[in-house]
């Protein structure tokens, strides 16, 4: 697999690594999972509101460590990291949602009741 390069620093991949961009994402991620900690040990959100803000520095920490560290955007150097990403997201949501619906029934078919438990019905 010959991309007209002999030298392997003069790769595209090789290329995009910069010291500023894994600094930079490093850093975004770093002060969105600290902002989701500010915000659990203050309590200073309502328990939905405080999910809905954990999802959100989660879903942009990763988008963060997506762009800046894996380097993967829609260019034409990284399209099939891309499309590969995009195939892994799916199968992880499915592969992630389907175990925890099998744990969750296997509990339910399992575990005995006990009468006077909380949470049990």
């Amino acid at each position: 697999m010959s991309h007209g390069h002999s030298d392997p620093l003069h790769h595209p991949e090789v290329q995009m690594a910069s010291k500023r961009n894994y600094l930079t994402g490093f850093i975004v991620a770093s002060l969105l999972m600290f902002a989701a900690t500010i915000l659990v040990s203050g309590h200073v959100l309502p328990p939905f509101a405080l999910l809905l803000a954990i999802v959100g520095c989660a879903g942009l920490a990763i988008i963060a460590q997506v762009y800046f560290l894996l380097h993967i955007d829609i260019s034409e150097h990284n399209i099939w990291n891309t499309v590969a990403l995009v195939m892994f997201i799916p199968l992880f949501v499915i592969t992630i949602g389907l175990t925890w619906w099998m744990f969750s029934q296997l509990y339910l078919r399992t575990m005995p009741m006990i009468p006077g438990m909380p949470g049990m019905h």
